[in-house]
């Protein structure tokens, strides 16, 4: 009768596997409005777009879908519909091109990563070593829970502020984000507001997915405690 090979605990594959699932969270949650463009439209009328604007929902639409287009590299050519534009705000909205390239680039690459992570820990015969008692997900989950919980707080107190602090750390020594609605109109179909909403909904899509993690790795463990109860 052969020995059943022994599976080892590995503390690198854990703490490997906590970051690779915290990123994947956090790209993910920022990809949603990036992605999920419906979240924009069901604005455009409690926002009173169309009033402020003296557009319609589909002139809003083309140009919110354009630009989006754009930044998404689903064309390499920037227009923001029937709305004017300047070489300016073309430049800003580059900018932001390579930001969300880049978030959805680390989303692909994490998700995969993680992937490979657990079937080489299969093939191996590897298994995450605990830490302080928690597995990965615990950690993933409370790591980056704890530090947007507290961004999120910070947020709420004065989201101008926020708002503007945020660009300056993504848009080092530039202004361009700074719309003159005269030149640039794209900036009248997408108020302050809708950031701010865009804001809420990636910080509670990661809350609930943290929450997700740390109730998995609770009921995991007292999963175990039952079976390590029942075979003394």
């Amino acid at each position: 009768m052969k020995d059943t090979p022994t599976v080892k605990a590995s503390r690198l594959l854990s703490v490997l596997l906590a970051i690779t699932t915290a990123v994947v969270l956090l790209t993910g949650s920022i990809a949603i409005p990036i992605l999920y463009r419906p979240f924009y439209y069901l604005q455009i009328g409690p926002l009173g777009l169309e009033e402020r604007t003296g557009l319609s929902q589909e002139e809003i639409r083309t140009a919110f879908d354009e630009v989006m287009d754009y930044c998404t590299g689903q064309t390499d050519e920037f227009s923001t519909g029937v709305l004017r534009w300047s070489e300016r705000g073309r430049d800003h909205f580059t900018d932001v091109r390579s930001l969300f390239l880049l978030d959805l680039q680390v989303l692909i690459e994490s998700a995969l990563l993680l992937v490979i992570l657990l079937l080489m820990g299969r093939v191996t015969r590897r298994k995450p070593a605990k830490l302080l008692g928690r597995s990965p997900a615990f950690w993933a989950g409370a790591g980056l829970g704890a530090v947007f919980l507290v961004i999120g707080a910070l947020a709420a107190l004065d989201f101008n502020r926020a708002f503007t602090i945020f660009h300056t750390i993504f848009f080092p020594g530039k202004d361009n984000w700074i719309f003159d609605p005269a030149t640039d109109q794209i900036i009248t179909i997408l108020p302050q507001e809708f950031f701010r909403n865009c804001a809420i909904l990636i910080l509670g899509v990661l809350v609930a997915g943290c929450a997700i993690l740390i109730l998995w790795d609770l009921l995991h463990k007292e999963k175990a405690s039952k079976v390590r109860a029942g075979n003394n």
